[in-house]
């Protein structure tokens, strides 16, 4: 029945002629009849409203309103919620000094030029506020967010016992005020519990071995904790990071209140790294170095890198192969810099298959390798994308040494390789002929870049192409760069020698560093020497070392001049496009 009246005084005012005649005519009538707004259990319409106010924005109101005018509202409102309306002492004051949009709000009720004081004081009188707007805005909510969290028919805070004994559970327990706003929003829910359930569901997490400032944290920024019993998914996060050997506050330091966490989803991931061979040891020094890795987005972060991966064209074992041996793929800036590099490669126009290859050879130097941009670096070397893209092909390695912001140590890095890494090659140097435990085989090491299968897959292409395998294996030894080049490149290479040229393929035996030079440099000076041969000014097979080994002065002297337009040829071919040729 009372909710019936109120419902009819909010939403039905009486209101007729004589009335209004009364009210002029009588002095002693307002007062009494406007007074009622005291009480704690008749509901009104209240006529200063922040969330539907037509007044102008706080910021403009603000800009006019000077700060001893702000001051002195703050202390009326203060006094106006503890005297008047009977709050306690605490809450009073935060909410008069933390709610600042409703604060200037009722400055925009008066004359904030004249005695703000007196004016407000006597404003307040006559006109009754709802409490719930500077409640929830000293709560950290903001303007936009306060209209649908208000209650439909209740103005004053008092006729709200359970939200109040709620609200005064989370302040004692020392859960800032400022907090409290995100936690109304996220979880309503347990600001309708009784009183003891709540403090009961607090302490159960402190049972768990968690200190009183961890929980704080823990659910000031995950408050769905205090929904039903204490979250299983949560406790197996907890547990998990025991195991590891991380004491029960460590997930405390890490948590951040300005996002929301999903414990499902940390302890999947937590899995996940298991099943691609991450363990303990190094789950620990990971998770010490990069503790956001797992909170930062629930774990996401790995997914979306996995997820990556596999779209570049790597397989699902590749992938899990690429995790284990670099365990500090994961870490923030590693992840940074190899995705950086694999954009710069898709920027100069670089297949996904050729991008894939070099994650898999060179994923170590692209995660520790700052890169310059693409239109940096080809300004400097005065070519184009696709030609950049070409002598990166050609050498994957001229990516860090042309690109890299700081000066890349190449051979120190590719020396600190897994260790594995370096069995598989050890077993394809002892198959190519190199003595076990030899000083040829600790420097060979050093040269051959790749794993052990992805050299033993060069050595059968150069196989395949016709040569003897012994013959192979003098060349690899005389020239171990040509095993560094990938086996796309070979038979780029060993088709250009063939069906452009017209040289046979024993020509690589006498001139293995042929297989070695970047395209750019083939193509150009090979095409000249095609052109010159063509017009009967070169001799007809000319050796590969006398075409490509010389120095670029000797050979514009001994190509270029010699025919008349020349010159003009060798200027086209240089501006041409590495990849074609024909």
């Amino acid at each position: 029945m009372i909710t019936q009246i109120n419902h009819f005084l909010v939403f039905f005012p009486v209101s007729n002629e004589k009335t209004s005649i009364m009210q002029k005519q009588n002095a002693f009538f307002m007062p009494v009849r406007v007074r009622s707004f005291c009480s704690s259990r008749l509901t009104h319409q209240p006529k200063v409203s922040l969330a539907e106010s037509t007044q102008p924005p706080a910021s403009l109101v603000a800009s006019r309103v000077s700060r001893l005018a702000r001051t002195e509202a703050q202390e009326v409102l203060f006094d106006y919620l503890h005297s008047t309306r009977s709050l306690g002492y605490m809450d009073a004051e935060h909410i008069s000094k933390n709610s600042p949009d409703f604060v200037l709000n009722l400055l925009s009720k008066i004359d904030s030029g004249k005695d703000v004081t007196r004016s407000l004081t006597r404003f307040l009188r006559y006109n009754p506020i709802n409490e719930f707007e500077p409640f929830f805005e000293s709560l950290g909510l903001s303007q936009s967010e306060l209209s649908p969290l208000l209650p439909r028919h209740l103005m004053f805070l008092s006729d709200d016992e359970v939200l109040l004994d709620n609200f005064h559970v989370l302040c004692d327990y020392g859960i800032p005020r400022s907090k409290m706003g995100k936690m109304y929003v996220e979880a309503t829910e347990i600001f309708r519990h009784d009183r003891r359930v709540l403090a009961s569901k607090l302490w159960a997490y402190e049972n768990l071995g968690l200190s009183k400032n961890t929980v704080i944290k823990l659910v000031s920024c995950c408050p769905s904790l205090l929904i039903g019993g204490v979250d299983s998914r949560f406790v197996k996060v907890l547990e998990k990071l025991k195991e590891l050997g991380f004491k029960n506050d460590w997930i405390g330091r890490y948590l951040s209140g300005k996002g929301s966490y999903n414990w499902d989803q940390v302890s999947e991931t937590l899995d996940f790294l298991y099943k691609i061979g991450y363990n303990e040891v190094q789950l620990l020094n990971l998770f010490k170095t990069n503790p956001a890795l797992v909170f930062e987005g629930s774990g996401q972060k790995v997914y979306v890198l996995f997820g990556r991966l596999l779209k570049l064209g790597l397989k699902m074992n590749e992938v899990y192969s690429l995790f284990s041996q670099n365990p500090q793929i994961l870490s923030s800036k590693f992840v940074k810099n190899l995705l950086q590099a694999v954009g710069f490669l898709i920027e100069i126009g670089m297949g996904m298959k050729d991008i894939s290859n070099m994650v898999l050879m060179h994923a170590e130097l692209m995660g520790s390798c700052s890169l310059k941009g693409p239109k940096t670096v080809c300004s400097k070397l005065k070519v184009g994308r696709e030609s950049l893209c070409q002598i990166i092909k050609d050498d994957p390695l001229k990516l860090f040494h042309l690109a890299s912001k700081t000066e890349v140590k190449i051979d120190e890095q590719v020396d600190c390789q897994n260790p594995s890494k370096d069995v598989e090659k050890t077993e394809f140097l002892l198959r190519l002929g190199y003595v076990e435990n030899s000083e040829e085989v600790t420097k060979a090491l050093k040269q051959f870049r790749g794993r052990g299968d992805q050299l033993q897959e060069r050595f059968d292409c150069l196989v395949q192409a016709g040569l003897d395998s012994n013959v192979v294996r003098n060349i690899v030894k005389r020239a171990p760069m040509v095993l560094n080049q990938s086996k796309d490149v070979l038979e780029k290479k060993i088709d250009y020698l063939k069906n452009y040229l017209c040289y046979p393929l024993e020509s690589v035996v006498a001139f293995p560093a042929y297989l070695c030079y970047d395209m750019g440099r083939i193509n150009h000076r090979c095409k000249m020497y095609v052109w010159l041969r063509e017009r009967g000014v070169a001799k007809p097979t000319l050796s590969l070392s006398t075409i490509l080994a010389c120095s670029d002065a000797k050979f514009e002297k001994y190509f270029v001049d010699v025919h008349p337009e020349g010159p003009a040829m060798w200027e086209s071919l240089k501006k041409s496009s590495n990849s074609s040729y024909g």
